[in-house]
């Protein structure tokens, strides 16, 4: 028996009975799996809870990558883009995660459709752009093969040289893809995951006044970043309000006293925040207050308001009077995440509505720019001879849910000390069939 087989067998042993409880009192306290609808107690912070966060390995481990990748990237939904995004036939959305590429195709017949942008002849990209048009077939930039717009091929490259292919069998390989309230949502590998209707569908009667099929994008223009962080540091930052009087102080300003975060339950959270009263002490924020019109769409609770849903592991959509956006973070490696998002308006905006869009979009500009260098702070921080632990408050309450949701999935998140090398995919496979014994 080789030494690496005989170690997974002890630490198994020795792991399994601990984290078995762990992630049975985690599914038994968060899911209701047949609702998926949180109860009322479920929102609220617990009177005792773990409040240590994740292990520091975590986030410089390049084994727990590759497991993240396909477990949380390739078999959760990821939004892709917005209806009004490929609005006409031909229309084309594309984006990469990891190694992964997706298109987004709207067909002849009006339906949207994603695949894999790989050409079924030698894999390269059908398409090279980000996004564009192509209203007759999507050529193929390295031999020439051509793809009908639902994605059977049309015709191989010199036909004569190559065996029947059959349009189907040797057509893009598709993508699970998915639309809810307007945005576009596909997955790469099918999992046991639910539908995004079932996952998001409690916000549902909460965003319909928004009317987010509706919206367009603004100049069609959808916008990337990167950061030199573990994308986990991204989140963990998004994920709480606890920061925002001190490190954000214009969306203090405009919201930082009515502020209220609510955990992941299900694989969904929740943020929400009225306006604070007064004018505001920054320019930006009391320029947006006196110039923003009227949202009488919107129910009065909602008008002076920002709402954010988020959908594990990694979107976020923001939802304001103005406008509507959503941002999203993948690795890039174990060291660096890219940030991705785009922003949607009515396709009805008078010019005092356009202004404070553009005002909230600078306070969001803002904002963005001082959580990169908090999340490159905190994360390494973890590298530091002086680092053992955190302590997490109530207000980041929807911090620790979050790592609950990854635990979940991972179990191996529950060591202290990062498995040996070359175990950890044997030894979280091991830990996930022990909870499900």
């Amino acid at each position: 028996m080789k030494r690496a087989d005989t170690g997974l067998k002890h630490i198994v042993a020795f792991n399994a009975c601990a984290a078995r409880i762990r992630l049975l009192f985690y599914l038994s306290a968060h899911y209701n799996l047949f609702t998926m609808i949180p109860a009322k107690d479920e929102l609220k912070v617990p009177p005792k809870w773990d409040r240590s966060g994740l292990p520091g390995w975590a986030y410089f481990s390049d084994e727990l990558l590759e497991l993240e990748k396909d477990a949380l990237f390739r078999r959760h939904w990821q939004l892709a883009c917005h209806v009004s995004d490929v609005p006409d036939a031909g229309d084309y959305n594309t984006f990469d995660v990891g190694e992964e590429r997706a298109l987004i195709v709207r067909g002849h017949d009006g339906k949207v459709r994603g695949f894999h942008n790989l050409c079924r002849h030698r894999g390269s990209r059908v398409v090279a752009e980000e996004r564009g048009s192509c209203r007759g077939a999507l050529i193929c930039p390295y031999h020439g093969w051509a793809y009908n717009l639902d994605g059977t091929l049309r015709g191989a490259a010199q036909p004569q040289t190559l065996p029947d292919l059959d349009p189907v069998e040797w057509g893009l390989k598709p993508l699970d893809t998915e639309i809810w309230q307007g945005f576009i949502f596909i997955r790469f590998k099918t999992s046991d995951q639910p539908s995004v209707a079932r996952i998001m569908g409690r916000f549902d009667a909460e965003l319909a006044p928004y009317a987010l099929p509706d919206m367009v994008p603004v100049d069609k223009i959808q916008w990337s970043d990167e950061t030199a962080v573990n994308w986990k540091a991204v989140r963990d930052v998004d994920n709480e309000g606890y920061h925002v009087a001190k490190a954000h102080p214009a969306l203090h300003d405009l919201y930082g006293q009515g502020y209220v975060d609510e955990p992941f339950v299900s694989g969904a959270s929740r943020s929400f925040a009225t306006f604070n009263p007064g004018p505001g002490s920054l320019w930006s924020v009391r320029a947006y207050k006196a110039i923003l019109p009227e949202a009488s769409w919107l129910p009065e609770s909602h008008r002076r308001a920002w709402l954010y849903v988020a959908m594990f592991p990694n979107t976020v959509i923001g939802l304001y009077p103005d406008s509507t956006i959503f941002y999203q973070e993948f690795p890039d490696g174990v060291g660096n995440t890219k940030l991705r998002g785009a922003i949607y308006r009515r396709s009805k905006e008078s010019r005092e509505m356009r202004l404070a869009r553009y005002l909230s979009g600078r306070i969001d500009a803002i904002t963005s720019a001082e959580d990169q260098l908090l999340t490159i702070w905190s994360c390494e921080a973890a590298q530091s001879s002086a680092y053992d632990g955190i302590i997490l408050s109530d207000l980041e309450y929807g911090v620790k849910t979050h790592h609950d949701h990854l635990r979940s999935v991972l179990p191996v998140l529950n060591l202290d000390e990062e498995p040996a090398p070359d175990t950890m995919a044997d030894l979280n496979a091991a830990l996930l069939a022990q909870v499900c014994e």
